[in-house]
Parts: C-alpha cells; sequence; structure tokens
C-alpha cells in the first residue's frame, strides 16, 4: 500500500469519525465508497470499513460505560438478533456480484437521507409525548428488539456500517427509549455487529487489515474532534451538508457500478 493511499484513508477516517461524532451515524458511509475510489473491491470495502467501525465504536461505548450511561441488558437484548444478521448480511455480501453490491449501497445512502428526517420527526413525536406524560411503545417489545437489533446487524454485514441511522429511531418509536438511551445502547450493539460482521468478512478472507486499522483510528480521533468543536456549528448547516454529502456518495456509488 502506497504512502499517499494510507495518507487518505487517515484523513478519510478522521472525517468519518467527526461525522459519526456530530450527526450519530456509522462512519461507514464515507469509508466504503473511500476505499472502492482506492481501487478496493466492493466486498473488501465492505468488510475493511466494518472492522474500521469496531474500532472508533468501542471508543465512544468505552467512554459511555465509564461514565455509566450504558446498560448491559438493553445492549445484549439488541446485540443478539444482531449477532446471527451480521452474518447473514455477510453470506449475502458474498453472494452479489460487486455490481449489485454497489448499487445496493448507493441505494442504502438515498435512504438514509430519509431516515435522517425520519429519525428528526420521531425524536420530535417523543418530546410531544414526554411533555404530556406518556411514553411511547410499541407492542411486543421482543419482536421490536428482533426487528432494531436484526436490522442493524444486517446492514452492518451486508454493506459494512454501523447500523445507528436505523437502530436509532427504532428504539424510539418501538421501544419508547429516549434519544440518549437509544443512542448510547446503538453504539453499544454496533461494536458487537461490526465484531461479528468482521469476523465473517475475516473468515472469508476479505479484510484489508493496515486499510481498516488506519481508517478506525483516524475515525477515533475525528469523533474526539466533533465532540468538542463541532457543536458550534449550525444544526441547518451540517444538515445541508449531509444531505449533499450523501447523494454525492449515491452518485459516484452508481457511476462505479456502472463502470464495473
Amino acid at each position: 500500500m502506497i504512502p499517499t493511499n494510507l495518507f487518505i484513508l487517515g484523513i478519510g477516517g478522521l472525517f468519518a469519525g467527526i461525522l459519526a461524532g456530530f450527526l450519530g451515524i456509522g462512519g461507514g458511509t464515507v469509508m466504503v465508497p473511500l476505499l472502492v475510489a482506492l481501487g478496493y473491491e466492493p466486498i473488501q470495502a465492505v468488510a475493511t470499513s466494518a472492522l474500521a467501525i469496531v474500532i472508533t465504536a468501542s471508543s465512544g461505548t468505552l467512554q459511555n460505560w465509564r461514565m455509566g450511561y450504558i446498560k448491559p441488558k438493553r445492549v445484549i437484548l439488541l446485540a443478539l438478533p444482531a449477532l446471527f444478521a451480521a452474518q447473514v448480511g455477510v453470506y449475502l455480501a458474498e453472494q452479489f456480484s460487486s455490481t449489485l453490491l454497489l448499487l445496493g449501497f448507493g441505494l442504502l445512502m438515498l435512504v438514509n437521507i430519509y431516515l435522517f428526517e425520519f429519525r428528526k420527526g420521531v425524536i420530535a413525536k417523543q418530546k410531544g409525548a414526554e411533555n404530556n406524560g406518556e411514553k411511547q411503545e410499541w407492542g411486543n417489545p421482543t419482536i421490536a428488539r428482533i426487528i432494531t437489533g436484526g436490522t442493524g446487524g444486517l446492514l452492518a454485514g451486508l454493506f459494512g456500517v454501523g447500523g445507528g441511522v436505523i437502530m436509532v429511531p427504532l428504539q424510539i418509536l418501538l421501544l419508547g427509549e429516549p434519544i440518549k438511551v437509544a443512542i448510547q445502547t446503538s453504539l453499544g450493539v454496533i461494536v458487537v455487529t461490526s465484531i461479528s460482521a468482521s469476523f465473517g468478512h475475516y473468515l472469508n478472507g476479505n479484510i484489508v487489515f493496515v486499510g481498516g486499522l488506519i481508517l478506525g483510528f483516524g475515525g477515533l480521533i475525528g469523533a474526539q474532534i466533533s465532540t468538542r468543536f463541532l457543536p458550534k456549528l449550525s444544526s441547518s448547516v451540517v444538515t445541508f451538508a449531509f444531505r449533499s454529502l450523501l447523494v454525492i456518495l449515491a452518485i459516484y456509488t452508481f457511476w462505479k457500478a456502472w463502470d464495473i
């Protein structure tokens, strides 16, 4: 691996970590397209991104644990279905052609725009319910946890993303969890899903370890930067930038899928 690529991976991981820390999303949305642009096969990009997310998510989860914010039972109940669903995602990623995998990832980027807005709407609805002394909760919590954790795990194994962008609103919507609890729990579950996905991809020989480690440690630093400095930025500016980024990444991914 040439030094220029190592530098680009470090910067890319830094940027992904900044987004992850400020917006509460997985860095895989940036890392997978970056790896593809550097010449990695799509399946390698997905697998290597999953390894990088192990590092970034573990850092945040460890900090939450030390501060007493992590409730192990909540994490375990979501992590169990996620653990198995991640292996399903790994299997499907192996079956998909490079073109189909990139097309799916591009569609996920576009869906993420909707999910980001959906999450904001769910949070606003929850705040209104809390002000009225109500707690929003779906009928069966066991099924709700299977759906929530399973969806996050499937995305982790298939596309190399954390899955937090869907797990957070589902916890709020289906389990009635407060937003802060949902984010903290989701981060803990992402550690499990990314480890499971990484292990599955490792067995299939898909991970590029040097790239994954550089991305992961770059993301770790980026997340620390974002928590200290980026909250000063206007949320509307950041939201617009995030949407624009997702559209650009989706277009690029579709172009790569067409070009293969």
